[in-house]
């Protein structure tokens, strides 16, 4: 026997008496591809789960039979692709005991086995499957078979996960789904879908070791938790070893963001391809999924995990799409009157005024108090100005009457913003004061020293108040309070203890219409933060945008 050999290297006696069979019956060359396929083909771990990587186009085999003298048993294998769909079938290769017990004890006389067996050994193929499900297959296995799982992908490299287990009494790795596994969608608002699904058997019995977890997305539903992990990660995304998250830290790429509330814990995932978020419920089995888009179709799956051992079953995905967002409650505007519009940044929601014009000429004014507005104003169904805008900013129109303006706000930024606005028809008696050309404080570097620092602003022609307001700040405060710094809060909302001093100043002249101010009695090598504030004839004060200046250390 040329080649037999190799056979002493599978731990399987049955195995080395298929290959004395294969030697008997086949031609060598036969016998030596075989052999081949059996050696480089690995043995399957009974009770563990195994990673299978498959090169496209290659098939991959794998082999597994029974101890010796153990009596026919049932077994299962469960499949789970994480990708593409993939092709697998079992097949049987089973020889006959006579055959099989003198191969086991070394009788290798080639005449007699053939005379006494002319079919020593039968190959079948009992299961084969094509698709990307999981899928199980159950049946049983003899001691004197020989089984042979094949794998391949036809459409690129791949891989998928393998178990097979003959002890049925231990319970088992994957947790059980319910009769019905589908998930219901039982409300839906612009904003929000709730769910509810049937509880898993498992979550009943092994309460503390089994939770629920959830995966959103705006793509398809996912077939098993390998195969959500392995589209995330090859959008470019980085995930934890799988959506069982115990609560433990996990170190986030800069595309994730973590939320832990009222023990349930989310992962979004943000890459070019949408969000995908994965949210841990515990073994709650109802969920309402917050903060989507409106008008927009999610795909909701739902795993039931085991965390002692990472395995999950995959309840039937489901779909929903959010209602419209519905239309922004509209306020009216009432001529020569101020309201003041807080603006959701981070739900990006339009604030919509309205106003009949009761004369032909108006005027729009827009004093942004935080953060960048955007400003669209139609009259009569047509675009007449729109604007992103900070600072006070004024819209002079002309139309006529019982002409219907609507006003649209939108904040540009994640944060809030606010905005007051005013419409008025009386150019005349305006409730903003005039404005300068810059609203910029200016500091000069050569006139600063260890106590006293010298700033400079642009008035106008109009007599006005002027008041400046100067706050001991420290290095790390700086951009906090020149991000949340509300311009259209008057110094009423300031510590006296900050004010330096009012005065009034105007020039007929703009190009000489500059003042200074030497504010002194400072510390030496200190950050201090100076506002000046313009106020009207109205009271309503313009805020000039801060100024941050740092005394020298030495002099």
């Amino acid at each position: 026997l040329k080649m037999s050999w190799a056979c002493f290297y599978l731990p399987l006696r049955l195995l080395m008496a298929v290959c004395l069979c294969h030697s008997i019956r086949a031609p060598t060359s036969t016998f030596k591809s075989d052999l081949f396929k059996f050696y480089h083909s690995l043995i399957l771990a009974d009770g563990k789960e195994t990673t299978v990587h498959l090169l496209k186009d290659i098939p991959k085999r794998y082999y597994f039979t029974l101890e010796e003298g153990r009596a026919p048993a049932p077994f299962t294998i469960t499949v789970t692709p994480c990708d593409v769909p993939i092709e697998w079938s079992i097949l049987r290769h089973k020889a006959t005991a006579s055959f099989l017990g003198k191969a086991a004890h070394g009788d290798h006389d080639t005449q007699e086995i053939s005379k006494s067996q002319k079919t020593p050994s039968t190959v079948s193929t009992i299961f084969n499957y094509k698709g990307n499900s999981v899928e199980t297959y159950v049946g049983m296995s003899y001691y004197s078979a020989l089984y042979m799982l094949e794998f391949l992908s036809t459409e690129r490299d791949t891989h998928i996960t393998v178990y097979l287990t003959t002890d049925t009494t231990s319970g088992h790795l994957y947790p059980e789904l319910p009769l019905d596994p589908r998930i219901d969608v039982i409300g839906i608002g612009p904003t929000t879908v709730t769910l509810a699904w049937k509880h898993s058997p498992s979550v009943l019995q092994h309460r503390e070791n089994i939770q629920y977890c959830l995966l959103v997305n705006e793509k398809h539903n996912y077939k098993s938790l390998c195969a959500a992990e392995t589209a995330i990660r090859s959008s470019g995304m980085k995930v934890p070893p799988t959506l069982a998250l115990s609560l433990s830290p996990y170190l986030l790429e800069p595309q994730q963001v973590m939320i832990l509330s009222h023990s349930e814990l989310s992962i979004i995932n943000r890459a070019s391809g949408g969000e995908v978020r994965q949210i841990c419920v515990g073994t709650k089995n109802t969920y309402t999924v917050p903060s989507l888009s409106a008008s927009t179709q999610y795909y909701f799956d739902v795993f039931v995990v085991n965390l002692l051992t990472n395995a999950s079953a995959a309840y039937t995905g489901t779909f929903a799409r959010t209602l419209e967002e519905p239309e922004p409650k509209m306020t009216e505007l009432k001529d020569g009157k101020v309201i003041r519009v807080v603006l959701d940044g981070r739900k990006q929601k339009l604030y919509s005024l309205q106003y009949q014009a009761r004369h032909k000429r108006i005027q729009f004014t827009f004093q942004s108090c935080r953060g960048q507005v955007q400003v669209h104003i139609t009259k009569n169904g047509k675009t007449v100005a729109s604007e992103n805008l900070s600072g006070l900013r004024y819209f002079s129109l002309k139309g006529n009457l019982l002409d219907t303006y609507l006003v649209q706000l939108r904040s540009t930024e994640q944060s809030n913003s606010s905005v007051k606005v005013q419409v008025s028809s009386h150019f005349h008696k305006p409730l903003f004061p005039l404005l300068p050309d810059s609203l910029k404080i200016k500091s000069f570097s050569k006139l600063r020293t260890c106590n006293s620092v010298t700033i400079a602003w642009l008035g106008t022609r109009e007599e006005s108040k002027y008041c400046v307001y100067k706050k001991r700040i420290e290095d790390d405060q700086v951009w906090t309070e020149l991000q949340s710094a509300d311009r259209c809060a008057g110094p009423e909302s300031r510590p006296r203890s900050e004010k330096v001093l009012c005065k009034y100043f105007h020039d007929t002249n703009l190009q000489r219409a500059v003042t200074t101010e030497t504010i002194r009695g400072l510390h030496a090598g200190t950050l201090y933060l100076f506002d000046v504030y313009l106020m009207g004839p109205s009271g309503i004060p313009v805020r000039y945008y801060s100024k941050v200046v740092k005394t020298r250390k030495k002099c």
